[in-house]
C-alpha cells in the first residue's frame, strides 16, 4: 500500500514541476513568432508576385510591339 502512495506521490510531483517549470517557455514564444514572420511574409509575397506579373506582362507587351 505504501508502495502505491509513494508511486502515485512521485508521479504527482514531477508532473506538478513539468508544469510549473519555464525552461520550454521561451521555445515555444520563439516559435509562435517564427510563425507570424512567416505569415507575414507569406502575405507579402503574393503583394510581391502581383506586383512581378504586372511588371512582365508590361515588358512582354512592349517587346511584343517592338518585334512586331
Amino acid at each position: 500500500m505504501t508502495d502505491a502512495i509513494l508511486k502515485i506521490y512521485v508521479r504527482v510531483n514531477a508532473f506538478q514541476n513539468a508544469v510549473l517549470e519555464e525552461n520550454g517557455q521561451d521555445l515555444v514564444e520563439y516559435g509562435l513568432v517564427l510563425v507570424l514572420v512567416c505569415l507575414a511574409a507569406t502575405a507579402g509575397m503574393n503583394t510581391l508576385a502581383g506586383g512581378i506579373n504586372n511588371a512582365m506582362t508590361n515588358i512582354s507587351a512592349k517587346l511584343a510591339t517592338y518585334t512586331s
